[in-house]
């Protein structure tokens, strides 16, 4: 099943600070081929877009599948993940959407709730081993 979403999902990614994206330009055009180291990709990902990637718990993902984002489709993984706050503490599970172009992890999108629904998650420990 294919979700339409809207182009202005665009505006919902993370803070990656000025690093440019792969999915407006040229190189994203074409079928997009399916990224297969997307788990060891995901981490070095959301190494760099947690404050603090160390502590993670109940982490899950799930395998990529094909959505449509910003008009075209790309390879989405769903992540859950419960990170550890600035002053240590635990809040609320997030879920998390990972989008790779060309094979390759290139944003976080944090309002994933419609791109993610009906994922299944399985274990992610390698995000709860993270250290910075």
């Amino acid at each position: 099943m294919i979700l339409a979403l809207p182009l202005a999902l665009a505006a919902c990614f993370g803070s990656d600070g000025d690093r440019p994206s792969l999915m407006e330009g040229a190189q994203a055009g074409g079928p997009q081929p399916f990224p297969d180291n997307f788990r060891s990709d995901a981490v070095a990902l959301m190494r760099s877009y947690l404050n603090n990637p160390v502590g993670v718990r109940d982490a899950g993902m799930a395998d990529p599948v094909l959505r449509e984002v910003g008009g075209r489709q790309f390879y989405v993984s769903c992540l859950h993940f419960t990170p550890r706050e600035t002053d240590g503490s635990y809040k609320a599970m997030r879920e998390r959407a990972v989008v790779y172009v060309n094979g390759r992890a290139d944003r976080v999108i944090e309002r994933a709730n419609e791109i993610c629904a009906g994922a299944v998650y399985a274990p992610f420990p390698e995000l709860e081993k993270m250290t910075r």
